[in-house]
């Protein structure tokens, strides 16, 4: 440390206003000091913004920033004459804006006052001063704007020199581009569109090896996509899929410089102002984030989450180049054998994006928390929100131990079973899912199992969580004709006639009797699920992707209640969950008011089917029906016609029948509601069966 600066270090001064009275003082005392050395001053003012410039308030606030900037030039030139420089800039972080200014100026002495600087820490937060300290790269003077008041001088204040940080700059994109093709080059990855023979396991293994060390090699985006790979069994054959998840825990941890960098960017302050300590060995290192332990100065132990400083410039300067091969290539059809490229990068982009804001997470927290809320035994970390950002996460530490260590007993197996279910639900009821719940991602702790890290959840949309419940029932049946109709169902590949069903069907019968030797408590849903995916691969016929994510989840989930509890028995977990759900949609139809509103549903389709047979056999005026018709199609399309008038006149007859039995005292309620579900069946059947035959 300096007492006091070397002449010829300084020629350029700058200092922050807002041009209140007290900043106007760390102006004055800063024009002394330029003086002293012979210095130019620049005076940078910061005008916090509040609407876009394209609105009508937002020309306002440019309109006073032009006056601010007139006023701002007079007042530094009676400060200093011709030496004097003013700035206006509009900007909605203060701190960081005059920090970028020095840089652009190449300033040698920043100077601020220190307003603010004391008080509590919701102020602190918001702390300008200190911000500026800790970010900038030239020499900082805090000057106590109070003291001025008493005649201090510039040449009172002692000053303190620092050795400013260098920063990497970022390589641009076609640097990043001749990196890649490097690397390609290095690993031959290029062998991996070559396809060997399906029976070659070695060679796929050995290619998946080097892809995945050149996916580790190229960084986060690729990593990243390497790690969403790895969930789809229906583009990677299995060697891949093996290889690509171990991608998940090999990280290298970024320094703990970097960790407190972008703790005090987002915070705003430095980190002791809002942590007591922070451990600088991190929990896990992932492609986008890193975990640390740390406590607040409350006193309560939390973990924070840190996203890695380059990760979202590297991640959007990947994924234009990814967007780019993914043109360029999605047009070969010898590649669209491989993988779908496009289909890849569309999910990989927005997976990326969604992890990037890590107050997706903690909505993704909330709305778990919601959802465990009926599972005494599950629960899920508390956010402080307060803390947390975009790029900063502060939650809760969980003090337990990993779930295979949780004490014998019977809030163990209830925990387990729990675990289980709310699997059940958070698919099939909610369609939204926690997708990556291995081991240590669920903690034992206070007698409950804790859920960690929702950077990753899946979501299923209402069709194919209806065929999933569908596919359970067969499932539990071993109905093997309708269990291969369901999965033909939801990949959409019902009327395909290239495809060999019989064949189709037999495999999945095999798979049936294979699980049928094991104990029932044995036959986890989540990998038959897994190797149901597969057979649909094989076939042609992919499940959605959103189903092979949740089977995956499933397996992880199975395997950790069997740890928990080894005699739990999944199906009968599903069993009673399934029965439980029918009987809530059941109460939910008997409903007053939504039996209301199904009878007007009815009511206006039993009209309009009766219209149309009415029309159709010229009842009614008005357009008649015209039939165009080849000879040789005659017989179909009188078959045709015959059946659709068969299913109106019976959906006339069902809609009759709800109503008469509805009016009866005598009658069960549910007797009316069967006519009328029934009456709906028909009636949709023979609109898609309309709609089809146009």
């Amino acid at each position: 440390m300096n007492d006091q600066p070397q002449d010829h270090t300084i020629r350029r001064v700058m200092v922050g206003t807002d041009r209140s009275k007290t900043a106007d003082q760390a102006v004055r005392w800063a024009a002394q000091f330029a003086k002293r050395y012979d210095a130019d001053l620049f005076v940078v003012q910061v005008i916090v913004s509040q609407h876009p410039s394209t609105t009508e308030f937002g020309a306002a606030e440019h309109t006073r920033a032009a006056a601010a900037r007139h006023e701002l030039t007079d007042f530094v030139r009676q400060l200093v004459g011709e030496r004097g420089h003013a700035f206006v800039v509009m900007d909605d972080d203060p701190a960081l804006a005059i920090v970028r200014a020095a840089e652009q100026e190449t300033i040698d002495v920043l100077v601020v006052g220190n307003y603010g600087m004391a008080g509590r820490k919701e102020f602190l937060l918001g702390n300008v001063p200190n911000r500026i300290s800790h970010n900038s790269r030239c020499t900082v003077i805090i000057v106590n704007t109070q003291l001025l008041v008493d005649g201090l001088t510039a040449e009172s204040i002692p000053v303190s020199s620092s050795q400013p940080e260098v920063h990497v700059v970022e390589p641009h994109l076609g640097a990043r581009t001749v990196k890649i093709a490097g690397v390609v080059a290095k690993y031959g990855i290029q062998e991996f569109f070559s396809q060997p023979a399906q029976s070659d396991v070695a060679t796929r293994r050995e290619q998946a090896k080097r892809l995945r060390a050149a996916l580790e090699e190229l960084g986060p985006t690729f990593s990243k996509l390497g790690q969403v790979l790895s969930t789809r069994p229906d583009l990677l054959p299995p060697e891949y899929i093996e290889e690509l998840a171990m991608l998940q825990s090999h990280v290298p941890p970024m320094p703990e410089r970097e960790v407190v960098r972008v703790a005090e960017q987002e915070l705003r302050v430095p980190w002791e102002d809002v942590f007591e300590s922070i451990d600088p060995k991190p929990l896990a290192a992932g492609t986008i984030a890193q975990v640390h332990r740390a406590t607040l100065e409350s006193g309560d132990r939390v973990v924070v989450k840190v996203q890695r400083p380059t990760a979202r410039t590297e991640i959007e300067q990947d994924l234009a180049l990814l967007e780019m091969f993914a043109q360029k290539v999605g047009k070969r059809p010898a590649l669209n054998q491989v993988v779908d490229m496009e289909a890849v990068f569309k999910h990989l982009s927005t997976s990326l994006q969604r992890e990037l804001d890590f107050r997706q997470e903690i909505e993704n927290i909330s709305r778990m928390q919601v959802m465990l809320a009926d599972y005494d035994r599950l629960a899920v970390p508390s956010v402080y929100r307060e803390l947390s950002t975009g790029r900063l996460l502060v939650m809760e530490e969980i003090q337990g131990v990993q779930i295979s260590q949780a004490p014998d007993g019977p809030e163990r197996v209830e925990a387990a079973r729990q675990l289980l279910e709310s699997f059940y639900k958070q698919i099939i009821v909610e369609g939204f899912f926690h997708a990556d719940p291995h081991p240590g991602n669920l903690m034992w702790w206070k007698d409950r199992i804790y859920l960690l890290d929702f950077g990753m959840v899946g979501a299923v949309d209402a069709n194919v969580r209806e065929h999933l419940l569908l596919l359970l029932m067969a499932l539990w049946k071993e109905d093997t004709v309708f269990l291969s109709d369901i999965i033909l169902m939801m990949a959409g590949s019902l009327d395909r006639s290239d495809l060999d069903v019989p064949q189709f069907q037999r495999e999945i019968g095999d798979l049936l009797s294979r699980y049928r030797k094991t104990v029932l408590a044995d036959m986890q849903i989540g990998p038959l699920l897994q190797e149901m995916s597969a057979i649909g691969v094989r076939h042609g016929v992919p499940l959605p992707a959103s189903l092979t994510l949740a089977a995956k989840a499933l397996a992880q989930v199975q395997l950790a209640t069997a740890q928990l509890d080894p005699k739990l028995d999944p199906y009968d977990v599903a069993g009673k969950f399934l029965m439980r759900s029918m009987l809530k949609r059941v109460s939910a139809t008997l409903d007053p008011r939504a039996l209301v509103y199904q009878s007007q549903k009815l009511k206006v389709r039993a009209e309009r089917v009766v219209e149309a047979i009415e029309h159709l056999i010229g009842a009614r005026p008005g357009q008649k029906l015209v039939v165009n018709f080849k000879a040789n199609s005659l017989e179909d399309t009188v078959r045709r016609a015959g059946r659709r008038l068969a299913v109106g006149l019976t959906a006339t007859a069902s809609i009759v029948a709800s109503g008469l039995t509805a009016t009866s005292a005598t009658t069960a309620d549910w007797v009316p509601v069967s006519f009328g579900i029934v009456a709906g069946l028909l009636i949709v059947g023979l609109v898609l069966d309309l709609m089809r035959g146009r």
